[in-house]
């Protein structure tokens, strides 16, 4: 990989990992479902008038927006409401061994020891990380955030299904089905959407811009030409470093406190994960048309 696309690959991560502090300032005044909705409604809004309609791909793409809207986003920022940036950016790295497990049972490819022992790690990582006091009262909102890293497993399954797909009409139609979810969930689990949206602060809405824009748009479409331009298992490794920008950022913007566990953990489930996604040339193969979202 040249030094360029290793730079646009460092970028893309920590847009994500920035993502988790900022978008508490959006989750502090608005609800989380309802917020994810306002965030691709910004999407599909921006996107829409620039491309076709994939319509033979539409029923699939209804089916992506039910999973990746209705159930990742939703639950994912459900979840970050009522954790800190770093215990959730942590926690969504749950993401990686479920696709390990997923990959097992519907396509035969049963892992070997060393993964075993990534998803070993992985996920008691997450477990001591979670064992912090401040999140030992928040059993739920953990859960939350791992079913979303199931979600999101289950989610590449269909993204590989819509491979052809071009990117940018995805991320529109997708965002547009994920708005109707979202409204559907919003209204069914929670209340007082338009209060909140009449007096959410600047900020507010400039995290709301800061997710559609800079994480659904421009960092999405980087990260397609960089999975196009190179082997999975050159590209994939550099997704270690969204949890070290989601902790370090949550320290220096919401102040969260770093304590042990949060490292112990943190560190184990990096540990982990890299196990399986620094996997042998022989293990990953040429594939380049998986994508992340």
């Amino acid at each position: 990989m040249k030094a360029a696309d290793a730079a646009l690959a460092v970028f893309v991560m920590a847009v994500w990992g920035l993502n988790f502090p900022l978008a508490k300032f959006a989750l502090a005044e608005l609800p989380p479902i309802f917020s994810m909705a306002l965030r691709f409604a910004l999407v599909a809004v921006l996107l829409l008038p620039f491309v076709k309609a994939p319509r033979g791909d539409m029923k699939a793409i209804a089916l992506l927006g039910f999973t990746l809207g209705g159930l990742h986003f939703s639950s994912m920022f459900t979840g970050l409401s009522g954790l800190d940036a770093g215990m959730a950016a942590i926690a969504s790295q749950a993401q990686v061994p479920f696709a390990a497990l997923l990959s097992a049972v519907f396509l035969k490819d049963y892992p070997g020891w060393r993964r075993w022992l990534g998803m070993g790690l992985a996920f008691f990582g997450i477990w001591l990380a979670s064992g912090e006091p401040r999140v030992g009262g928040a059993p739920f909102y953990v859960a939350l955030v791992l079913f979303a890293s199931f979600m999101w497993a289950v989610a590449n399954f269909q993204f590989k299904a819509l491979a052809h797909v071009d990117g940018f009409a995805l991320n529109a139609y997708s965002a547009l089905w994920s708005v109707i979810f979202q409204l559907g969930f919003s209204v069914a689990l929670e209340t007082g959407q338009l209060a909140a949206l009449t007096s959410a602060s600047p900020a507010a809405f400039a995290a709301l811009a800061y997710q559609a824009i800079m994480v659904t748009i421009v960092t999405y479409w980087i990260w397609y030409r960089l999975i196009r331009r190179h082997p999975v298992n050159v590209v994939m490794p550099f997704t270690l470093l969204v949890p070290v920008f989601g902790v370090l950022s949550g320290v220096a913007i919401m102040d969260d406190p770093l304590g042990w566990r949060t490292i112990a953990g943190g560190l184990a489930t990096i540990t982990g994960v890299a196990i399986l996604v620094l996997r042998r040339p022989a293990d990953v193969g040429g594939d380049s048309t998986s994508k992340m979202s």
